[in-house]
Protein backbone atom coordinates (compact mmCIF):
# COMPACT_ATOMS: atom_id res chain seq x y z
CA UNK A 1 0.00 0.00 0.00
CA UNK A 2 1.42 3.42 -0.83
CA UNK A 3 1.01 5.71 2.06
CA UNK A 4 -0.81 9.29 1.01
CA UNK A 5 0.12 11.20 4.40
CA UNK A 6 3.00 13.30 3.16
CA UNK A 7 0.99 14.30 -0.09
CA UNK A 8 -1.99 14.86 2.32
CA UNK A 9 0.00 16.95 4.53
CA UNK A 10 1.56 18.97 1.75
CA UNK A 11 -2.22 19.42 0.12
CA UNK A 12 -3.37 20.88 3.56
CA UNK A 13 -0.56 23.40 3.86
CA UNK A 14 -1.66 26.77 4.41
CA UNK A 15 1.40 28.75 2.45
CA UNK A 16 1.50 32.47 4.04
CA UNK A 17 1.33 35.36 2.01
CA UNK A 18 3.19 38.74 2.22
CA UNK A 19 1.22 41.93 2.00
CA UNK A 20 2.57 44.59 0.37
CA UNK A 21 0.86 48.47 1.44
CA UNK A 22 2.45 51.38 -0.61
CA UNK A 23 1.70 54.72 1.36
CA UNK A 24 -1.07 57.11 0.31
CA UNK A 25 -0.17 60.56 -2.07
CA UNK A 26 2.34 62.62 -0.61
CA UNK A 27 3.12 65.13 -3.24
CA UNK A 28 1.73 65.76 -6.92
CA UNK A 29 5.31 66.91 -8.06
CA UNK A 30 6.75 63.73 -9.49
CA UNK A 31 10.27 64.33 -7.80
CA UNK A 32 12.20 61.70 -6.73
CA UNK A 33 11.42 61.96 -3.02
CA UNK A 34 12.92 58.52 -0.87
CA UNK A 35 14.56 59.65 2.66
CA UNK A 36 12.94 62.58 2.45
CA UNK A 37 10.44 62.63 5.28
CA UNK A 38 6.92 63.97 3.22
CA UNK A 39 3.48 63.95 5.30
CA UNK A 40 0.45 62.65 3.37
CA UNK A 41 -1.50 64.87 1.42
CA UNK A 42 -5.62 64.98 2.25
CA UNK A 43 -6.12 62.84 -0.63
CA UNK A 44 -3.22 60.40 0.84
CA UNK A 45 -4.81 60.13 4.16
CA UNK A 46 -8.26 59.49 2.61
CA UNK A 47 -6.83 56.85 0.60
CA UNK A 48 -4.80 55.33 3.54
CA UNK A 49 -8.51 54.77 5.64
CA UNK A 50 -9.82 52.68 2.31
CA UNK A 51 -7.21 51.03 3.05
CA UNK A 52 -8.53 49.41 6.27
CA UNK A 53 -11.52 48.59 4.41
CA UNK A 54 -9.50 46.79 1.97
CA UNK A 55 -7.72 44.99 4.48
CA UNK A 56 -10.67 44.01 6.81
CA UNK A 57 -11.30 40.21 7.55
CA UNK A 58 -7.66 39.18 6.84
CA UNK A 59 -5.00 38.28 9.64
CA UNK A 60 -1.00 39.03 10.35
CA UNK A 61 1.26 37.30 12.46
CA UNK A 62 3.64 40.64 12.19
CA UNK A 63 3.19 43.97 10.60
CA UNK A 64 6.44 45.82 9.95
CA UNK A 65 6.28 49.90 8.60
CA UNK A 66 9.10 51.67 7.11
CA UNK A 67 10.15 54.28 9.20
CA UNK A 68 9.31 56.95 7.45
CA UNK A 69 6.05 59.07 8.57
CA UNK A 70 4.23 58.79 5.17
CA UNK A 71 4.38 54.80 5.71
CA UNK A 72 3.96 54.79 9.24
CA UNK A 73 0.96 57.69 8.70
CA UNK A 74 -0.62 54.97 6.36
CA UNK A 75 0.12 51.88 8.71
CA UNK A 76 -1.72 54.12 11.68
CA UNK A 77 -4.94 55.19 9.16
CA UNK A 78 -4.97 51.53 7.98
CA UNK A 79 -5.51 50.50 11.12
CA UNK A 80 -2.27 48.64 12.52
CA UNK A 81 -0.80 51.31 14.49
CA UNK A 82 -1.13 49.43 17.70
CA UNK A 83 0.76 46.09 16.77
CA UNK A 84 3.00 47.56 13.98
CA UNK A 85 6.66 47.06 13.67
CA UNK A 86 9.14 49.48 12.86
CA UNK A 87 11.89 48.11 9.96
CA UNK A 88 14.63 50.02 8.94
CA UNK A 89 15.19 48.48 5.77
CA UNK A 90 11.83 49.10 4.19
CA UNK A 91 12.70 52.57 4.03
CA UNK A 92 12.49 53.75 0.66
CA UNK A 93 15.62 53.94 -1.95
CA UNK A 94 18.01 56.69 -0.70
CA UNK A 95 18.52 59.09 -4.38
CA UNK A 96 21.56 60.51 -2.53
CA UNK A 97 22.34 63.93 -5.38
CA UNK A 98 18.76 63.08 -7.56
CA UNK A 99 16.89 63.54 -4.03
CA UNK A 100 14.22 66.28 -4.86
CA UNK A 101 14.86 66.34 -8.93
CA UNK A 102 12.01 65.31 -11.40
CA UNK A 103 13.14 62.42 -13.53
CA UNK A 104 12.90 64.73 -16.62
CA UNK A 105 15.73 66.87 -15.69
CA UNK A 106 18.04 64.01 -14.36
CA UNK A 107 17.27 62.81 -18.16
CA UNK A 108 18.67 65.81 -19.91
CA UNK A 109 22.22 64.95 -17.87
CA UNK A 110 22.03 61.52 -18.22
CA UNK A 111 19.71 60.54 -21.00
CA UNK A 112 20.42 56.62 -20.37
CA UNK A 113 20.03 56.51 -16.75
CA UNK A 114 17.91 53.90 -14.91
CA UNK A 115 17.37 54.02 -11.26
CA UNK A 116 17.17 49.97 -10.74
CA UNK A 117 20.05 49.50 -12.93
CA UNK A 118 22.06 52.56 -12.22
CA UNK A 119 21.45 53.88 -8.78
CA UNK A 120 22.40 57.05 -7.70
CA UNK A 121 25.27 58.91 -7.21
CA UNK A 122 26.02 59.79 -3.19
CA UNK A 123 22.98 57.43 -2.70
CA UNK A 124 22.31 54.15 -2.91
CA UNK A 125 23.13 51.51 -5.46
CA UNK A 126 21.03 48.68 -6.50
CA UNK A 127 23.03 46.26 -4.67
CA UNK A 128 22.74 47.99 -1.49
CA UNK A 129 18.77 48.35 -1.80
CA UNK A 130 18.42 44.64 -2.79
CA UNK A 131 20.52 43.39 0.71
CA UNK A 132 18.04 45.51 2.59
CA UNK A 133 15.59 43.91 0.50
CA UNK A 134 16.82 40.38 1.07
CA UNK A 135 17.36 41.17 4.75
CA UNK A 136 13.85 41.70 4.85
CA UNK A 137 12.66 38.41 3.06
CA UNK A 138 14.88 36.27 5.46
CA UNK A 139 13.23 37.51 8.46
CA UNK A 140 9.74 37.35 7.10
CA UNK A 141 10.27 33.85 6.01
CA UNK A 142 10.90 32.95 9.09
CA UNK A 143 7.22 34.03 10.35
CA UNK A 144 5.84 31.18 8.58
CA UNK A 145 2.62 33.69 9.24
CA UNK A 146 0.67 36.04 6.61
CA UNK A 147 2.58 39.27 7.10
CA UNK A 148 1.45 43.14 6.00
CA UNK A 149 4.37 46.08 5.33
CA UNK A 150 3.79 49.45 5.04
CA UNK A 151 6.57 50.58 2.39
CA UNK A 152 7.60 52.96 -0.61
CA UNK A 153 7.16 52.24 -4.29
CA UNK A 154 10.98 51.58 -5.45
CA UNK A 155 11.76 49.23 -2.36
CA UNK A 156 9.20 47.43 -2.68
CA UNK A 157 9.58 47.17 -6.42
CA UNK A 158 13.30 45.41 -5.46
CA UNK A 159 11.21 43.38 -2.81
CA UNK A 160 9.12 42.55 -5.09
CA UNK A 161 11.82 41.40 -7.77
CA UNK A 162 14.04 39.64 -4.85
CA UNK A 163 11.20 37.72 -3.67
CA UNK A 164 10.86 35.93 -7.02
CA UNK A 165 15.01 35.52 -6.76
CA UNK A 166 15.32 37.83 -9.76
CA UNK A 167 17.83 40.79 -10.20
CA UNK A 168 17.05 44.24 -9.03
CA UNK A 169 16.49 45.61 -12.27
CA UNK A 170 13.28 43.98 -12.74
CA UNK A 171 11.95 46.44 -10.42
CA UNK A 172 11.43 48.67 -13.17
CA UNK A 173 8.82 46.70 -14.67
CA UNK A 174 6.75 46.61 -11.48
CA UNK A 175 5.21 49.53 -11.28
CA UNK A 176 2.94 50.75 -7.78
CA UNK A 177 0.57 53.02 -7.48
CA UNK A 178 0.15 55.24 -4.14
CA UNK A 179 -2.19 53.21 -1.34
CA UNK A 180 -2.06 49.81 -3.62
CA UNK A 181 -1.81 46.43 -2.21
CA UNK A 182 -0.39 43.97 -3.29
CA UNK A 183 0.55 40.07 -2.29
CA UNK A 184 3.33 37.94 -2.50
CA UNK A 185 3.13 34.55 -1.61
CA UNK A 186 4.12 30.87 -2.92
CA UNK A 187 2.16 28.47 -5.82
CA UNK A 188 2.60 24.56 -4.65
CA UNK A 189 4.96 24.90 -2.17
CA UNK A 190 7.32 27.51 0.12
CA UNK A 191 10.03 26.27 -3.15
CA UNK A 192 7.80 28.13 -5.77
CA UNK A 193 7.44 32.31 -4.75
CA UNK A 194 4.97 34.04 -6.83
CA UNK A 195 2.99 37.28 -7.08
CA UNK A 196 -0.76 36.58 -6.10
CA UNK A 197 -1.61 40.09 -6.47
CA UNK A 198 -0.25 43.41 -7.94
CA UNK A 199 -1.37 47.25 -7.56
CA UNK A 200 -4.90 47.11 -6.65
CA UNK A 201 -6.36 49.56 -6.14
CA UNK A 202 -10.13 48.91 -6.22
CA UNK A 203 -10.51 50.60 -2.93
CA UNK A 204 -8.44 53.90 -4.27
CA UNK A 205 -10.34 57.15 -4.53
CA UNK A 206 -9.75 59.64 -7.21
Amino acid sequence: MVSTKGVSERVNQVLPIVYLARHGETTLSGQYMGITDLPLTERGERNARRLSERLRGLNFGRVFTSPLQRARRTCELAGFATVAEIDRDLVEWNYGDYEGRHSADIHREHPDWQLFRDGCPGGESPSEVRARADSAIKRIRAIEDNVLLFSSGHFLRVFAARWLGLETAIGTHFVLSTASLSALGYEHNLSQPVIRLWDDTRHVVD
